[in-house]
């Protein structure tokens, strides 16, 4: 495996740990709205990703670092063409977490149901956003031979990215209440498990129509279809599992479920695209890939030799924090604090 393969996969990795963890936050953050029951639960639901939220963003600020260093082209085009959505996207992270700090400063209804609403829209607009992007991606944007990018409205806005972007919002919620069942106790813990059974059928058919739209809208049937065959299959199987697990109350395997689904939908967006990094609509031989977008090889020496003394420390913490608030959120561990 060539430094090239390593850093792509390491950022493809990065990008698949983001969704995979701050997957569930925003699936919570997005049930805000309709689970809880009264301000107590709201609680609960935030207590749930309270110790863990910041940390998991981490992975999308390391991951775009890391694409920066080791890919520069990829990094100007991509951020240059969509600066529009990374704005929106930064944005909504950003009010996110105000109103994570924010909300319990004040014990008036009007100003908790403002950072309430703001949660709720951040952890929404994200990965919809997010979701748009990795499909324009995909399906292919009007990169010139110079690698610069003119990218037009039907880029942004088509039925390929606005399905993709509904598909991981509801992605997102499925991981998140899947989560709040697992990590809260009572008739919250009970709800979500009720509301994740409603949910899993709607993505499985949001993921189904999206894998349908990608063979006609994307060549990824062609470079890898025997990957995504296999992969369609794998993820029907999961979808059975999680499904079982949810009914049998089962909420550790369900978790672990989910997450195979996140983690098997990203992956296969990056295995499609390999060794490509963004497709131009344009013309093949103007696509970015990880050897004409490529920085030097001194400097991806330095970078691997740096990321393997230091990224195990950084797993090693956050793997840690896990396991220390590993227990699970009820009400009157919040009237004891």
């Amino acid at each position: 495996m060539s430094l090239n393969d390593l850093w792509f996969l390491l950022i493809s990795v990065l990008f698949v740990g983001f969704f995979f963890l701050e997957g569930f936050d925003f699936g919570v953050g997005m049930s805000l709205g309709f689970l809880p029951r009264n301000d107590t639960e709201k609680r609960m639901l935030i207590g749930t990703i309270g110790p863990f939220w910041d940390a998991n963003e981490v992975w999308l600020i390391t991951a775009v670092g890391a694409m920066f260093a080791a890919f520069p082209h990829w990094y100007s085009t991509l951020l240059s063409g969509y600066y529009l959505f990374f704005t929106f996207i930064l944005l909504g992270l950003i009010l996110r977490g105000v109103a994570f700090e924010f909300r319990h400063k004040m014990s008036s209804n009007g100003w908790k149901k403002t950072w309430d609403i703001s949660i709720m829209i951040g952890s929404l607009a994200t990965p919809f956003l997010m979701g748009m992007i990795l499909a324009g991606i995909v399906q292919g944007v009007p990169i010139g031979s110079d690698m610069n990018i003119a990218i037009e409205g039907r880029n942004l806005v088509n039925l390929f990215t606005v399905w993709a972007g509904l598909a991981v919002v509801m992605l997102c919620l499925l991981h998140g209440l899947v989560f709040i069942s697992l990590r809260t106790e009572g008739e919250l813990r009970e709800r979500s498990r009720k509301y994740a059974l409603i949910t899993l059928p709607i993505t499985a058919v949001f993921l189904a129509v999206l894998a349908l739209l990608a063979s006609s809208s994307t060549d990824l049937y062609t470079k890898r279809g025997g990957w995504l065959i296999a992969a369609i299959i794998l993820g029907v199987v999961i979808f059975v599992l999680a499904a079982l697990f949810l009914r049998k109350k089962l909420e550790k395997q369900s978790f672990i479920a989910t997450s195979l689904l996140v983690v098997l939908t990203f992956a296969t967006l990056f295995i499609g695209l390999f060794p490509r990094v963004m497709v131009s609509s344009l013309d093949s031989a103007f696509d970015l890939t990880i050897y004409n977008a490529v920085s030097g090889p001194y400097t991806l020496k330095s970078m691997t030799i740096v990321a393997a003394i230091f990224l195990p420390f950084v797993l090693g913490y956050q793997c840690w924090s896990y396991y220390v608030f590993r227990k699970r959120v009820s009400e009157k561990e919040l009237a004891e604090h």
